[in-house]
Formats: structure tokens, sequence, C-alpha cells
């Protein structure tokens, strides 16, 4: 028996975050009565961020979750109707398109804005998923309160390890920075920050080759990258920011994906392979990967929707 259909739509909103909030907002004011399911992580990776200072329009900075529960209210008050769900399965090939909510709930609708962002990266060692929650975190702004006053390790030579390095810097005795290169990969500012930073020591050409702990995490041992050396270091907590991996699996076959799943829009457009359905956000941004570059995105979606919508009469 065919699932019965809960609802028809003219804008559904796949995600939330800073692009999907944006995209939500845009689509509301535009009188397209949008639907927004938040997925797994409501409000995107900003809720697991602590100090935002680059947004603009918070001169004083404003912590993650409450700069995505201020984005969630706009869009609320502008007329989105936001949802907790996660969408679980797409069919684009006939208008309407179809789209599952948890398994079994059906809806229609005639445009899609995909806003489902990205999620951290794991090394994919042993140690690490029997570790984790004992020690092991891929969230320092989540998990560092924990570890106060210790010592602690994280992977990583991006922006995003810079950032939780220092953070983390301000409540640990000492952190590590588990390095695989014999440079930084973050920005020249976020590079000064740690290298200005008494507590953190920065491990040139390491890489995690195990973390130790039978219970908890007591220790990693380190490779060394040129020499193939091993080295061991005492911390008691071990955070993970080693990149994302866009959250775009359900599109896989459906919508053109690069090599690394970052679904391709239209360049200057959000505009997928499927008219009527659009990309916005760290779901197709591999390059920025910014809240005000999301956001801007998501306003590019819904205007897009909009367009298209009534270029074909609906």
């Amino acid at each position: 028996m065919d699932t019965a259909i809960i609802s028809h739509h003219k804008n559904f909103i796949i995600g939330s975050g800073p692009a999907g909030y944006s995209a939500a907002i845009y689509a509301s004011r535009a009188g397209l009565n949008p639907i927004l399911f938040e997925g797994m992580q409501p409000g995107g990776q900003l809720t697991i961020t602590n100090d935002v200072e680059n947004y603009p329009g918070y001169p004083d900075g404003v912590m993650g979750p409450s700069m995505m529960e201020d984005f969630k209210k706009q869009a609320s008050r502008m007329g989105a109707d936001i949802r907790f769900g996660l969408v679980t399965q797409v069919d684009f090939s006939v208008r309407p398109f179809k789209l599952w909510v948890d398994g079994d709930q059906l809806y229609t609708s005639d445009s899609v804005i995909i806003a489902t962002g990205a999620s951290a990266k794991w090394l994919g060692i042993p140690s690490e998923q029997k570790l984790n929650g004992s020690g092991v975190s891929a969230c320092a702004v989540c998990d560092g309160f924990f570890y106060r006053n210790q010592e602690v390790a994280i992977v990583g030579g991006g922006d995003t390890a810079a950032e939780e390095a220092t953070y983390l810097a301000k409540i640990c005795k000492k952190v590590y920075m588990i390095v695989r290169r014999d440079q930084l990969r973050a920005s020249k500012a976020m590079q000064d920050r740690v290298m200005n930073t008494p507590n953190i020591e920065v491990l040139w050409n390491q890489e995690t080759d195990e973390i130790l702990g039978e219970h908890a995490v007591e220790g990693v041992r380190l490779k060394n990258t040129v020499t193939g050396e091993t080295s061991e270091i005492q911390v008691t907590g071990f955070f993970v920011a080693i990149g994302h991996k866009p959250n775009t699996d359900i599109f896989q076959g459906i919508l053109n994906l690069d090599e690394t799943g970052y679904i391709q829009t239209i360049p200057g457009t959000t505009k997928t392979n499927i008219p009527g359905v659009f990309a916005c956000g760290d779901a197709q941004d591999k390059v920025y990967r910014q809240a005000v570059t999301a956001a801007g995105t998501g306003c590019m979606a819904a205007l897009d929707a909009e367009r298209w919508l009534v270029s074909e009469g609906l």
C-alpha cells in the first residue's frame, strides 16, 4: 500500500543552521509558506561553536547556540513551519517532489532547498570508537569543561583545530596540538593565535597511532610522519578536529556530487542538476564554509526557488 501523503507544500527546506534558517526567512517573506525539518542537529554546526566573533551585527560576539536560536525565532516569526525531524529519503524524479521524514512520513513539494550541512570527520582508529565519550570528543566547546586544569590533545591543523585548541587553552592546563605536517593549514590569524598561546604545544610531523587507555583516555601514542619513530604523551582528553563530511548521502545517484560528496551547483546560483531543487550552505560549499556565506547562499536559494516557481506557474 502506498504511503499516504501528510501534506503538500510550495517549498520544502531540508536542514537548519544559517543556510536553512536564512532560506526559511526569505521563502516566508516571499509567500512560499515553507516547511523546514531541522535534521539530526538543529541549528547545525554553530550549536557546537562557542564564541562567534566574525558574524556581522554582533559587535561583542555571540555564542553559536544563541545565534542559531535567534535565526530560528526570526524564521518562525516570518511564518516558516519549523519542525524536528530527519529527511531519510527523497524522490526527485517526478514533480511534485516526494520526501520521507523519519522513514515513513511522506510529504510532497513543488520546490526543495537542501541545507543539510556537514558533519565532523573521525580518524577511524579502533580506540577512537572505543573511548568515544570517555575522553574522546569531536567538540571542544561541548566537552572541554570536563577537562578543566588537565592536559589534553587535539588533532588537526586547520582553522577548526586552531580555534578549538585556543578555546581549550583557556580552561586546560596544557594543550598538545597534533599536526601531520611541518606547518598549519589554518588562516594566518588563527596561526598567530595558536603560536601566541603559551600553553599550546604544537607537535609537528606527528600522526595518531593509538589512543591509550582501557576505560578512559590516559594518553596518545604518536608516530613521526618523517622518521616513523613512536612516542607517547599523557593526556586525559583527546579532541578530533580534522574536517567535515557533507551530509549528502541520501542524494547519491540523484544529484550531481563532487568526489568528496559536496553538491554541485551551477556557478553563481544555488541550482542543482534537477530544476526546482536548490542547495545552499556547507552541503555545497567546500571553499568558504562560514556562517555568513552559508546564510548568504540560503538567501540565494530562497530567491532562486521563488523565481523558479513563478517561471513554472506554481
